[in-house]
């Protein structure tokens, strides 16, 4: 080992760095001090013989060596946390981490649930649930950074021959409305009437907003004529819009249970129109599978759908040689 020029600690330093912009703040986030992070780099930099950080500025940049060290240092990062929870497997199930991604919707109100289901029969087993854009979410899979992901959009398509996406449930995708609005009280509408709406959406890259469009399109909706009110980062702000009287929206059957019970927004259908998306388990087949994520699969999962195809999922966690990545 000797001949290796860095550490695991340095490594954790320079990512804490490129994170945070400035070595303070790193320091601060891995509770040492900035003159012993100061030295470590200025160690590592010469024992690699060269720069790392282009200290011109007032924020730490990499370099060139920088950017490629830390390419290589996030994955034997990301390994070394792998072997630990490899390691923590041989004790069973009476301990060890699940680490869950998300994207916003099924992270904020799926997610919770399937955890409290999965905590219930395992307390003992420590849960992260991660939650951020499906594209980053991929990339957390791909980089085992996380176990599996529930996702609600499609997979970037740099990672689509990497991963294993499974569908596992439907999301419907229903149209709220203010309860005084004149078309709330209607059991169905026209596909017209929604050229008439003021529309509230998330913004126009969202995973939602792309799968909306497109199944708009598929009924011969021209989505691009929908009259696009205001476009808000998250979705209980839709929602408090909607109870506010600022226009419709599309959300999930999922996130509005609440709302709907108390009536403070109102669930219109469209005629002939159905819009839902698919729900898929993410998963990397090609790194260490871990007896947590094995039992969330199973024990879990089936409960939220019955249209789980527990047969393919039990496969793929039991032998995932030489099947066929491409599930698009």
């Amino acid at each position: 080992m000797s001949d290796i020029p860095f550490t695991l600690d340095q490594l954790r330093i320079l990512k804490a760095i490129a994170f945070e912009g400035s070595f303070k703040k790193a320091a601060d986030t891995l509770y040492v001090s900035q003159p012993a992070v100061s030295l470590q780099v200025q160690n590592l930099e010469k024992q690699l013989n060269a720069h790392l950080f282009d200290r011109g500025g007032r924020k730490a940049q990499l370099t060139e060596a920088g950017h490629l060290l830390l390419n290589y240092g996030e994955k034997i990062i990301s390994l070394c946390q792998e072997t630990c929870r490899a390691l923590e497997d041989l004790e069973s199930l009476q301990g060890g981490t699940l680490i869950v991604g998300a994207s916003q919707t099924t992270g904020t109100y799926l997610l919770p649930r399937m955890i409290g289901v999965f905590r219930n029969k395992y307390p003992e087993v420590i849960v992260q649930l991660q939650v951020h854009s499906t594209r980053r979410t991929s990339w957390s899979i791909a980089n085992g950074q996380v176990d599996l992901a529930i996702i609600g959009g499609e997979v970037p398509v740099e990672l689509q021959e990497t991963l294993k996406a499974i569908p596992f449930a439907e999301d419907e995708l229903s149209l709220v409305l203010p309860p005084d609005h004149h078309l709330a009280k209607a059991e169905l509408i026209q596909k017209e009437d929604l050229y008439k709406l003021k529309f509230i959406t998330l913004d126009s890259q969202s995973t939602i907003r792309k799968v909306i469009d497109k199944v708009l399109s598929q009924y011969d909706i021209d989505f691009k004529r929908l009259k696009v009110e205001m476009e808000l980062n998250s979705i209980e702000a839709i929602k408090n819009a909607v109870q506010a009287g600022l226009g419709a929206a599309f959300i999930s059957t999922t996130a509005i249970q609440k709302e709907l019970q108390m009536q403070t927004i109102k669930a219109v259908r469209i005629k002939d129109v159905e819009v839902r998306r698919i729900l898929y388990v993410l998963i990397n087949p090609n790194r260490y599978r871990s007896k947590a994520s094995e039992a969330f699969v199973k024990e879990v999962l089936p409960q939220f759908s019955s249209q789980w195809d527990y047969q393919e999922i039990e496969k793929i966690y039991t032998d995932y040689h030489g099947f066929n990545h491409n599930s698009y």
